[in-house]
């Protein structure tokens, strides 16, 4: 299976709900690899990186998020795989 990787910027109430953490809980199950921040606009956004199936379904969470987030869009821009992680973390 080739691996992916997904640049995710996820819109709405989504800081200060615990999505980053979510996050990194999910993408660790899933074996998906990369890093998740807040950003200055309120946005949340990741870098993904791993097969195909996992990142698919990670952002597929992205779209609803943890019990309190209010997910409003989630914008995709897909990048040549650099296989450059070698674990999820959340960055700041």
């Amino acid at each position: 299976m080739s691996n992916i990787r997904a640049h995710v910027t996820i819109s709405g109430s989504v800081q200060g709900v615990f999505f980053r953490a979510h996050m990194r809980e999910i993408a660790d199950e899933l074996g998906v690899h990369g890093w998740v921040k807040n950003r200055w606009d309120g946005k949340v956004e990741a870098v993904l990186e791993g097969p195909k199936d996992p990142v698919d379904n990670l952002i597929k969470w992205c779209h609803k998020g943890p019990p309190y987030a209010v997910v409003e869009g989630v914008d995709i821009e897909w990048e040549k795989y650099r296989g450059e992680f070698s674990s999820f973390s959340v960055t700041y």
